[in-house]
């Protein structure tokens, strides 16, 4: 007679639980999405996005170094070779800088870049750059066909930094002043009113304690 077949009433072992990701990894991409979505609030309720707050206000500019945009040429090369430099947090000591945050793919950004061009022939400031989320081709592209206003370009490619500096979109620009304490920060894209009458006070305030 063969064996009587053994029954497997025991209880199943369950499959094993996959490990969720780390709440201190997830907590910048929540904080991200909530101030994104107050961003988006505020414009569909019509309100001035100038108002939304931000944390980093007269706190030291986030850590940051970003590669440069490869092949984009110095704005007045001294030489065929002189390319410019990525983006650091040292450069920002001992002169107020000027950052924007743009990328080749923003319409706003498109619109803005005649006024970065005006800004980029004072001698008081640096004016650096941020690219967001774009590649290196449509980037050089897009400031070959506009002009570069930049004295440094730095490349986000996944956009981590950005977050870092509580971008809520592009473009977006902050004043740094010479200790590297950011002292403003203009939400949206410039336009002829708002540089004249908003951006340009904020930043001769800041030049001129």
């Amino acid at each position: 007679m063969s064996e009587p077949e053994q029954r497997e009433d025991g209880p199943t072992s369950a499959p094993p639980r996959r490990r969720s990701p780390s709440a201190i990894l997830l907590l910048p991409l929540l904080i991200f999405a909530m101030l994104a979505g107050l961003f988006l609030f505020q414009l569909t309720l019509g309100g001035d996005p100038q108002t939304i707050p931000s944390a980093l206000l007269d706190k030291p500019a986030p850590e940051t170094n970003l590669p440069p945009l490869a092949g984009l040429m110095a704005k007045e090369p001294s030489s065929d070779t002189e390319a410019i430099g990525g983006f650091d947090t040292e450069d920002l000591i001992g002169k107020v800088t000027v950052v924007n945050i743009f990328a080749s793919w923003c319409a706003p950004c498109r619109a803005e870049h005649p006024l970065l061009m005006q800004l980029s022939e004072r001698n008081d400031i640096q004016l650096v750059g941020i690219n967001y989320k774009d590649t290196p081709q449509n980037a050089l592209r897009f400031l070959g066909a506009l002009g570069n206003p930049y004295d440094r370009v730095g490349v986000d490619e996944k956009g981590r930094t950005s977050i870092d500096w509580g971008v809520y979109g592009v473009p977006e620009t902050f004043v740094v002043d010479q200790k590297g304490t950011i002292r403003y920060k203009f939400i949206g894209p410039l336009t002829e009113t708002t540089y004249k009458t908003t951006f340009l006070p904020q930043l001769d305030a800041i030049l001129n304690p």
